[in-house]
């Protein structure tokens, strides 16, 4: 007999070798829990666009960088959007999804991020640091990620490049979210360690400042991480919005928390699926 049950193509590519995590554990994980609400059946990311018919829902988690293969990325999404699939995350993100351009935006509208430029004509826009992060529009985990000297910056190529100071931050600190909703926070006490996380208790302002972001993205349903560094002054300075397919960390989590967030989670895409399928929806810039 034909199930009731909602089914779900999920996408992770589970022998990814990230530095410091686990992609595959992590899905195997949560994969495990989907499964007792859903039909579920994994793919890696190059196989997506050819296997989404059929399915409820397209669950894109821990993809690896969409650089390493961005043509076929790109075909997943265009087709995605034009045969009214629905992704989770949706692909409306104005984040990391669409690339580092929101840095700038969130910059030139005041918020509390690390300063961002692209032009040299806008380097006075920065603080005189001794050290700057060149960084690719398009890069993810680290990659093409440089140190430049203040002199250095003059023979530098700003082709689809941001240029920020480097700050010598206390530590980072994530804030993870389903939807809208807050869910929990995560650090890295030591500054040279990024996935030597703890549990962090957020405070009121800290959770208004990562809501903030949340509030300002263009996705109903998905997961977003809100990755922020303390700065010297003790204040939080956004450092990337990850709403792709961002680490969650699950591990780290105690076994209540776990549960708590994979019940969201699941409540969210029962949300998703439960949306009217939409055709030719225009891409998000």
């Amino acid at each position: 007999m034909p199930s009731a049950r909602s089914r779900v193509l999920y996408v992770s590519d589970l022998a990814y070798p990230a530095k410091g995590r686990r992609y595959g554990d992590e899905d195997v994980f949560l994969t495990s829990r989907l499964r007792e609400d859903f039909d579920v059946a994994v793919c890696h990311p190059l196989d997506a666009a050819a296997l989404m018919t059929g399915f409820d829902a397209v669950v894109v988690r821990n993809s690896g960088p969409v650089l390493h293969y961005q043509a076929q990325y790109d075909a997943f999404r265009r087709r995605a959007l034009a045969d009214g699939v629905r992704v989770y995350n949706q692909l409306s993100g104005k984040g990391d999804m669409a690339g580092k351009q929101y840095l700038l935006d969130l910059t030139a509208a005041g918020f509390p991020v690390i300063p961002t430029v692209d032009r040299a004509g806008d380097l006075h826009r920065l603080p005189d640091v001794d050290t700057y992060v060149v960084k690719p529009k398009l890069g993810a985990d680290s990659i093409g990620l440089e140190f430049v000297s203040r002199d250095g910056l003059a023979e530098l190529s700003y082709d689809d490049r941001l240029v920020q100071p480097r700050i010598d931050f206390r530590y980072e600190v994530s804030f993870y979210f389903v939807d809208r909703t807050f869910q929990y926070a995560l650090y890295a006490p030591r500054p040279d360690r990024r996935w030597d996380l703890e549990p962090y208790e957020a405070t009121g302002r800290d959770r208004e400042f990562a809501q903030r972001f949340v509030d300002w993205n263009d996705i109903a349903y998905g997961i977003q991480r809100v990755d922020a560094c303390r700065a010297p002054d003790g204040e939080l300075l956004l450092v990337e919005l990850e709403d792709l397919n961002p680490y969650l960390s699950l591990d780290v989590l105690a076994p209540a928390a776990r549960d708590a967030f994979v019940a969201r989670v699941k409540t969210s895409l029962r949300g998703l699926i439960g949306q009217e399928t939409v055709r030719g929806a225009a891409e998000a810039v």
